[in-house]
Formats: C-alpha cells, structure tokens, sequence
C-alpha cells in the first residue's frame, strides 16, 4: 500500500494545530500586550507647571513621547493635525486635559485615567473632547471591525482573478473595477447608513478602493510570482497578520513592538489609518499611508502586468492529435 495518503493525513493533522497556534498568536498576543509604547502627547502651560506635567509622563520610561507647546491653542492644532493623541494644559484650576476619541477611543480613555491618577487630590481634571468620535460610532469598534471584510475583500479579488487565469491588462482592469465597486458600496453602508465615518463621502471611497486593490493586488501578484502558494502566502501577509497588527481597534502605539510598526507597513494598517485621517482630521498625517497603499498596489499591478497569462483549471486541454496512418 502506498504512504503517500499516510503522510497527507499525517501532514494534514500536525498543519491545522499550527495554523491555530500561529492565529491566536497573531490576534491574542498583540490584544493581551496592549500599552502605551512611545505615544505622542503634548503638555502646554506655564514653563514651570508644564515642566510638572511633563515630568508626571516620563515617569512611565518609554511610554510616552512629550511634546511641549507653549499654550492651549498650540496643543489643540497639534491634535488636529495628528501630532499627538492628546494634551494635558496646566491652569490655575487644576489640568485640563485635550483628547481626541476620533483618533483612539482607547487612548483617550488611557489618557484620562492616566492625568486624574497624577492629579494632586480633590483636583478636578477637566477634559475636552476635540475631535470627538462620531454618535454612530462612539467606542470606533465599527470603524475597527471594517478592517478584516475589506480584507477579506482585497483577497477574494486577487484569488479570483489568479484561478479564472487571468493576467495583462484583463487582470489589472478586473482588480481596479472591483476595488472600485467595493469603495463605493463600503463607503454607502459606513457613512451614508451606518454614519462610522464622517467625512468627504468620494475622499473615503477613494480610500477604500485603495485599500482592497493594495491588497488585492498584492494577493495577485504574489500568485503570479509563485503560482498558487502565492494566495496562501497573501492571506498571511494580509488577514493573519495584516488585520491584527493593523492597530485600527486601539492604535499602532499600543501595540507590541516591532508589532504596530509592521502593521502600519501592511495595507490593512495603512489603510485603516488612512481612512481615520479622511474621516475626522481632515485628511492630516495622511501621506505616509497613502504611499505604503500606493506601492503595494503598483508592485502587484506590475506582477500582474508582466506575468504571461495561465489557462483557467476548467479550460479543457487541447485535444493531443497523431499523425494519420500511411500505407
């Protein structure tokens, strides 16, 4: 009797618990290790009382990056911008405290228990809201769930156009239309329904449609490089490890390092930041997500592009001809 089967099966058995493994440790580790590492937030004030204020965050070594700035304003426009999370202001009436739950629900949440913990006792802390999270999504767990489906979009795009066989110019066009549709129909269920996003309703479509073909694309050009292996390989990059280092549901900085970082790079996180900085902040901090986004989507465009094309599994085989008996 043959082993071949034997060792499928032996194959099979040891696969499956790994792939579980190296799941829960993709999405659980980074979800149980969560902590400010490196987070921008900004003082303001008095000279004297910042320097307090400043010397409350260092504190907790490399959990936070302070910026100073020389008032409230200052620190107001920094987070418009996205230059920090967050700001504490030092008033003659106890800190004031200048947050933006657009940006990090979470964070904003760290911050608050973090100032009134450092606060002198019976001092009020007084907080703003900035930019604050829309009502249809307060705790910006919708806007945090939308990662994996465009995901999962981007992959069934790419795995689609690799097993119908299609490459050049069809490929590249199927890849577009389809992102482009699912910008458009993502976009008409988050915001004009759903109001997660607030936004430019075309800004936000564009950015969606960006988002799944980057990783479409991705998805297709590995495949055209190293054949079907290539859809495993996409679905690694761009669901196992893409949505949950993506960072969309705290922030990158709260992450594990190098885990945010590495998120960030991959379109999921690229793309969630993005779609965050349309959405609420006016399009700030934009350009580097919009680069990263750009090149994973020329490069598996160009993949696809120069690959010659492979005929679909259901073509049938040409029918083999012998030559004709002579007498």
């Amino acid at each position: 009797m043959s082993t071949a089967p034997n060792r499928r099966a032996v194959a099979v058995t040891l696969l499956i618990p790994l792939m579980v493994t190296l799941a829960l440790w993709a999405f659980a580790w980074p979800a149980a290790r969560i902590a400010p590492r490196d987070l921008p937030v900004g003082v303001a004030g008095p000279a004297s009382a910042a320097q307090q204020l400043e010397q409350r965050f260092e504190q907790r070594d490399g959990a936070f990056d302070v910026h100073r700035f020389d008032d409230e304003a200052a620190a107001r426009t920094a987070i418009e911008e996205r230059v920090v999370y967050g700001a504490v202001v030092a008033t003659p009436r106890g800190p004031h405290l200048l947050t933006a739950s657009a940006a990090s629900p979470v964070v904003s949440q760290l911050l608050r228990e973090a100032v009134t913990a450092s606060a002198p006792e019976d001092t009020p802390v007084r907080v703003t809201d900035v930019v604050a999270a829309p009502s249809g999504d307060p705790r910006g767990s919708a806007l945090g769930a939308s990662v994996l489906p465009l995901a999962l979009a981007g992959m069934a795009a790419g795995a689609v156009v690799t097993l119908m066989g299609l490459r050049g110019a069809r490929a590249a066009v199927t890849l577009v239309g389809s992102a482009a549709l699912v910008g458009l129909a993502a976009t008409a269920v988050a915001h004009s329904w759903l109001g997660v996003v607030t936004g430019d309703w075309w800004t936000e479509a564009g950015v969606v449609a960006l988002t799944v073909l980057a990783i479409g694309s991705a998805v297709a050009g590995l495949a055209a490089l190293f054949g079907p292996r290539g859809i495993g390989l996409g679905a690694l990059l761009m669901v196992l490890l893409g949505n949950p280092f993506s960072g969309v549901t705290s922030a990158p900085e709260l992450l594990p390092e190098p885990v945010g970082v590495i998120g960030q790079w991959l379109p999921p996180g690229a793309g969630g930041s993005l779609l965050r900085s349309v959405a609420f902040f006016d399009g700030s901090a934009a350009g580097g997500a919009v680069l990263t986004l750009s090149l994973w989507a020329l490069t598996g465009l160009a993949a696809v592009m120069s690959a010659r094309r492979v005929p679909a599994t259901d073509e049938p085989a040409a029918p083999v001809r012998e030559p004709a008996l002579t007498g």
